[in-house]
């Protein structure tokens, strides 16, 4: 992602320069025009004085946004809402979930393999899983296994983790081989992983640049609008 990263902020600088020192210089040579400039050049400059003149509002939101939200999030509410939203988003949704449990497979796999009583590693999973509704299921699960149940069973109350999960753990506990199974749960998310984020940032990347040409593109021709009809504008 560092690329579509880097493409989106110098977009977003690019933008941020052209309100500030270039859009000015149009504005006082439009100045001494006095017809009326085209619709998107006069909201182009009001977006300029705009952002000249309350630029401090910008910064100070900005900083204000982003210190309440890292607050938010580390609330017991907001971290339950925030990775609730994650999985419920379009496309970044779906791969969260993937990531969430490939890290689950993995990890559990290795601590039973490694001899973890398996309360013992539900609950190290949990603790690990970086995600408040994977880690809502396995704690669902690990009393439900303290209590004499499976954890396939009770991991398919939770919507989180497919059917193809629920019935390989199954598999694994009915024939002592759950490591492996989970081993296997990981490598397929681990695949799918890699394969929706190359997915991704090779339909990111033009999308950005097709963004970034419509508006400083679009800046430009709103600039030069009132040069196609400077002739009347001037009688």
């Amino acid at each position: 992602m560092t690329y579509p990263t880097m493409v989106a902020l110098f977009a977003f600088l690019i933008t941020l320069a052209m309100l500030i020192f270039i859009v000015p210089q149009f504005e006082d040579m439009y100045a001494d025009l006095e017809g009326t400039l085209p619709t998107p050049t006069r909201m182009l400059l009001a977006v300029s004085s705009f952002v000249q003149q309350y630029w401090w509002v910008w910064v100070l939101g900005t900083i204000a946004g982003i210190v309440g939200f890292r607050r938010w999030i580390k609330t017991d509410s907001g971290r339950k809402r925030w990775d609730t939203l994650k999985l419920r988003v379009p496309v970044f949704g779906s791969l969260a979930r993937k990531i969430a449990l490939a890290r689950f497979s993995r990890t559990l796999a290795a601590l039973t393999r490694s001899g973890v009583p398996i309360l013992e590693a539900l609950d190290i999973v949990a603790q690990t899983a970086g995600n408040w509704v994977i880690a809502t299921a396995v704690r669902d699960a690990q009393v439900a296994v303290k209590g004499g149940d499976t954890l396939a069973h009770k991991l398919q109350d939770h919507e989180v983790f497919p059917p193809m999960v629920i019935q390989m753990i199954s598999v694994g506990e009915e024939t002592g081989a759950l490591d492996e199974m989970l081993d296997k749960i990981a490598e397929f998310y681990e695949n799918e992983v890699e394969a929706t984020v190359n997915a991704l940032t090779s339909l990111i990347e033009p999308i950005l640049i097709v963004i970034m040409g419509v508006i400083i593109g679009g800046m430009v021709i709103a600039l030069y609008l009132p040069m196609f009809n400077i002739i009347n504008l001037l009688e």
